[in-house]
């Protein structure tokens, strides 16, 4: 099993160390210090994350203990998203300075390999943030740090680590991955599939493509590229399908669930067959619901922001509101995109549930004005819904004051993509996704609440 927490003696380093250390170096610490203080002073957060992270440990045959306590692996997890690193880089970061374990708890024992941050982050699911970022906001509103009363929202996407995606590279995508994975299920059952897979000619196909989709004179010569790509990939699909229904009537059961995985993946590379078919074969616009843009992260959705120089992204769209002192009172990563116009009524239901009563005012720039019920309603709720219907509904002393109040919500988006992972995501599927905005989230609310207090 493994314990909760193990108490030990951190953070024996004199104060008074003059030219010893560095300014920064002692305002980092400062900073890690005041973290520290906050984790333990609210033991919940400790209790939901160790729900999640106590899993990781069955102990074994003999009930062994884990090396790690749960307080030092959520300790661990804060530290790779506030230093930005990636599990590797915070391990070695971890093992080589004596202040972040001290921060960690560890004691006597030595630091968590990459691979054990990894398993922990995957352990703490989506939902448990939520909850663990609820009670850090219930807990600042308590002691008086906030005041939930005035809130802001916006809008943003975090995008997901994916090359740009054209039909003819998800096309070659989706033939190396099958071809891959049936290479692995023939290692382990050859009678399954005899086949021969001819990656080079694929590829090849998928750069000649690409060398003549920029010329007017090449598209028939690519229409017919296309169609040869297609074959191949839906050949291969198909080669695919017969192996996982061989596979699942084996007795087996590493086999079985070595096919669940690759049929899992077969839904995404019909839609990409598809989609490219009739787009470059019968010339149809396909709209962005019926595409899939990654065979690695099939969740993904093409966002259009219609902002300079990068008007189409790639992920999710986040939901943020926050108070004026910047402290993150909810979020939301949204697994399909909801219009700007149906989140202010989110917003209030959210700060219902977080504070026991709506907020006496609610500030969004002009996307998120609701039709006219929904308005009424919100305003019936609200003291003050300055969300404008129009430019001009910012003229005078009152509507300045609230666009200025609104505008704050820009730089503490700037910050969470800048400072604390919520730019790009690295991880694998939409929950690992959305648990990655809730650390971040959680990590930024840490910040703030440690910067007040020094």
């Amino acid at each position: 099993m493994r314990p909760k927490s193990d108490p030990a003696i951190c953070f024996e380093w004199p104060e008074g160390d003059g030219g010893a250390a560095s300014k920064i170096v002692r305002e980092r610490r400062a900073k890690y210090k005041a973290v520290s203080r906050l984790l333990d002073e609210n033991p919940l957060i400790l209790d939901l994350a160790h729900g999640d992270l106590e899993a990781l440990s069955a102990g074994g045959p003999e009930g062994r203990s884990a090396v790690h306590s749960s307080e030092t692996l959520l300790r661990a997890l804060v530290v790779m998203r506030m230093e930005g690193d990636t599990y590797r880089g915070a391990a070695v970061r971890i093992a080589e300075q004596p202040f972040l374990q001290g921060f960690l708890r560890l004691g006597n024992r030595t630091a968590p390999d990459y691979s054990t941050i990894a398993r922990a982050f995957k352990a703490v699911g989506p939902e448990t943030w939520k909850a663990i970022n609820l009670a850090l906001a219930r807990f600042a509103e308590a002691s008086g740090a906030i005041d939930p009363s005035e809130t802001r929202a916006d809008t943003t996407v975090m995008e997901s680590a994916i090359h740009w995606p054209t039909d003819s590279s998800l096309l070659w995508d989706s033939y190396r991955v099958l071809a891959r994975w049936l290479r692995r299920g023939r290692s382990a059952a050859p009678r399954l599939c005899p086949h021969r897979f001819h990656d080079a000619k694929a590829r090849k196909l998928h750069l000649k493509i690409t060398r003549l989709q920029g010329r007017k004179r090449g598209k028939r010569r690519a229409k017919a590229l296309f169609r040869a790509l297609i074959a191949k990939v839906a050949r291969v699909a198909e080669v695919a399908e017969a192996f996982c229904a061989l596979a699942r009537e084996e007795g087996d059961p590493a086999l079985r669930a070595f096919a669940e995985d690759l049929a899992a993946v077969l839904p995404t590379v019909r839609k990409i067959l598809s989609a490219s078919e009739r787009a470059q074969v019968k010339g149809e616009k396909v709209p962005a619901s019926e595409r899939a843009f990654s065979v690695f992260e099939p969740h993904v959705e093409l966002i259009m922001r219609g902002k300079g120089g990068r008007p189409v992204e790639f992920g999710h769209k986040l939901l943020l509101a926050q108070t004026r002192e910047k402290f993150v009172t909810h979020y939301e990563a949204m697994e399909a995109t909801v219009a700007d116009a149906r989140l202010g009524a989110a917003c209030v239901e959210a700060h219902e549930e977080a504070f026991g009563e709506p907020p006496d005012g609610l500030t969004a720039d002009l996307g998120f004005n609701p039709g006219a019920e929904e308005r009424a309603l919100l305003e019936e709720k609200v003291g003050t819904f300055a969300v404008p219907r129009r430019l001009s509904d910012w003229l005078g002393a009152v509507g300045e004051e609230w666009r200025r109040f609104r505008a704050g919500v820009e730089g503490s988006i700037s910050v969470l993509k800048r400072a604390f992972g919520l730019a790009k995501c690295r991880f694998k599927g939409f929950k690992s996704f959305a648990a990655s905005v809730g650390l971040g989230v959680f990590c930024h609310n840490l910040t703030v609440l440690a910067r007040m207090r020094a």
